[in-house]
């Protein structure tokens, strides 16, 4: 990733990537029932892992989420997640967060052998610190607000057949997919069919985007699916794929002006959720 930092127009200095860290995750606590997360933002494993991957970086790369902590950097509450997904993914459930088999990881050969047992206990040990580290996170959030909305950030490809091909179908691939599959979507109906019409109404640079629920992706991973299981009445987490529109997904090659206008539609969707989980009190 080291060569992903840069900035990204006159209007940020910020830089689109996170410099290179040790650590497993981090996060920001503000006064806010927001939450948002980039759990697939990471790059980074143990060096340990890393002799035993058969991917190389650019093929890692192409299956995490670049640019997902950049989408989210205006949320004060925020959860970003260093450690590849190649190593441990924290949206699996934990017997299936090390990809052992090509079928968990869309037909890859992920390991040049076979990784012992002492090198993915470790990494299912950072899988279970994450879930306790988020249960603490949004108890402390419930105990001051009540209520709270997490945005579930993840990107996902549409150019699968190569460099240069036809992207997938619009009608199969929305600019944003809505995932819903594990919550009770009759209590939180009001929070997120405002949060559509807010992003489909939002003035992006080239025409409004494609919006809809449940069409790539239903939300059927483990974070969100942790969350609604012991914040059953006042956790609302959505999943929110981005199609990669913002970058060339077998190059990594960033485009600012996407993802500047991305980061501006996410920041603007907060006083939206804010409304909708006052007006449920």
């Amino acid at each position: 990733m080291q060569g992903l930092e840069m900035s990204v127009s006159a209007d940020s200095k910020a830089p689109l990537a996170l410099p290179v860290t040790g650590e497993w995750w981090t996060q920001h606590r503000g006064d806010s029932p927001v939450v948002a997360t980039a759990i697939h933002n990471g790059h980074m494993a143990r060096d340990a892992v890393r002799s035993l991957f058969a991917l190389s970086e650019a093929e890692r790369l192409r299956e995490e989420d670049p640019f997902t902590e950049f989408l989210i950097r205006d949320i004060p509450n925020r959860i970003v997640v260093h450690r590849s997904r190649f190593e441990v993914d924290i949206n699996r459930p934990r017997n299936g967060a090390v990809y052992l088999r090509p079928e968990q990881a869309w037909g890859l050969t992920v390991w040049a052998t076979e990784p012992p047992s002492d090198i993915v206990e470790p990494s299912l040990a950072m899988h279970d610190e994450y879930y306790a580290m988020l249960h603490s996170f949004l108890a402390g959030t419930e105990r001051c607000h009540g209520r709270f909305v997490v945005l579930d950030v993840h990107s996902y490809n549409h150019r699968r057949a190569g460099p240069g091909s036809e992207p997938m179908l619009p009608a199969e691939a929305p600019d944003i997919n809505i995932g819903t599959f594990s919550m009770d979507r009759r209590r939180w109906s009001p929070v997120v069919d405002r949060l559509v019409e807010a992003l489909r109404a939002f003035d992006f640079p080239g025409g409004r985007l494609d919006v809809r629920e449940n069409i790539a992706f239903q939300g059927r991973g483990e974070q969100t699916r942790f969350i609604h299981e012991h914040f059953p009445n006042t956790g609302c987490a959505i999943a929110v794929e981005f199609k990669k529109i913002f970058m060339d997904e077998w190059t990594g090659e960033p485009r600012g002006d996407v993802l500047l206008a991305l980061r501006r539609l996410v920041r603007s969707a907060v006083p939206i959720l804010l409304d909708e989980l006052e007006a449920g009190r």
